[in-house]
């Protein structure tokens, strides 16, 4: 199995282009050691022939055509992605989905939850289906499915949904309510190898039922979005904490890298970082603490076979 970062960074990009904190100021002028970041997706493969995305980011249209094994290759109309995944209704993981269109036609799969959600609440299905066929293809939790390439072939891969029991509601919900199936992780298993990938981009807490979906996982991508709870608060940008808005911290006793650290997971990597993040300055304190625990900060166009 094959994973490619398409995408690490969390809505906004690196730079934001709106923001002028540190991080993004010192990207722009080169002041620091960082690297521009798009929006968070990644894209997964058996054969590095037949490629699934998971969320479709703002970007997607630059993040294919950064990725030759995603680009079209023998007839005039060709694609080598089957499917895409999507992990929750938010607007940085699915607005891409509209720059796919000229397909003629979308495997979408999502939980009952999303599909509602981006049907009723903010119709982009429904705006989407005017311009090719959409087939949603359910995502039910902790029932493993077969990811199927678009001529209805096996594709080799099993995708199981699980809930991260994230308190987050999509902004554009008239009556917010939490549902166990608005925000969730995917472990991706290679049939071939039983190896797996756990995806979580935006997970708010480390609890007993998300740590046992890591059982025997071989590599994480894992929510890296903040370092510090009141990172926003710190510069002055929002009064919001990670937490509040979906996302696990990295630092400090209770975040998400002492967690880790002892779990026997062969490769960790932090994913969905947001443009504050001081772990996006490679010479930073925050970015050797990972990296000196063996985790990794992803970045785009990061390529592992698992």
């Amino acid at each position: 199995m094959w994973m490619r970062v398409l995408g690490s960074a969390a809505g906004g990009g690196f730079p934001q282009w709106n923001c002028n904190c540190p991080n993004c100021r010192a990207v722009r002028d080169g002041s620091l050691p960082c690297s521009p970041r798009t929006q968070s997706s990644i894209a997964v493969s058996a054969d590095y022939r037949h490629w699934f995305l998971f969320n479709a980011s703002p970007d997607i249209r630059s993040q294919i055509n950064a990725a030759p094994p995603l680009c079209p290759e023998g007839g005039v109309r060709h694609t080598p992605i089957q499917g895409i995944v999507l992990s929750d209704a938010e607007m940085d993981h699915t607005l891409g989905l509209l720059s796919l269109r000229e397909t003629r036609s979308q495997h979408i799969y999502a939980t009952g939850w999303v599909h509602h959600a981006l049907t009723h609440l903010n119709p982009l299905l429904r705006t989407l289906s005017t311009y090719c066929s959409v087939e949603w293809c359910p995502m039910r939790l902790h029932v493993p499915t077969a990811l199927r390439n678009m001529d209805g072939e096996d594709s080799g891969l099993l995708c199981q949904a699980f809930t991260t029991l994230s308190s987050k509601v999509v902004a554009y919900a008239a009556e917010p309510t939490v549902h166990p199936e608005s925000v969730v992780g995917y472990r991706i298993t290679d049939k071939r190898t039983s190896r797996t990938l756990v995806y979580m981009p935006a997970v708010q807490e480390l609890n007993e039922s998300v740590l046992g979906q890591l059982d025997d996982c071989t590599c994480l991508l894992i929510d890296g979005t903040c370092w510090s709870d009141d990172e926003l608060a710190s510069l002055g940008i929002a009064q919001k904490t990670a937490r509040s808005m979906g996302h696990l911290p990295i630092g400090g006793k209770d975040g998400s890298l002492e967690q880790l650290v002892v779990l026997p997971i062969e490769r960790i990597i932090y994913i969905h970082i947001n443009n504050t993040n001081p772990i996006l300055i490679e010479n930073s304190l925050q970015r050797h603490a990972v990296e000196e625990r063996s985790l990794a900060v992803a970045f785009d166009g990061m390529e592992l076979e698992i």
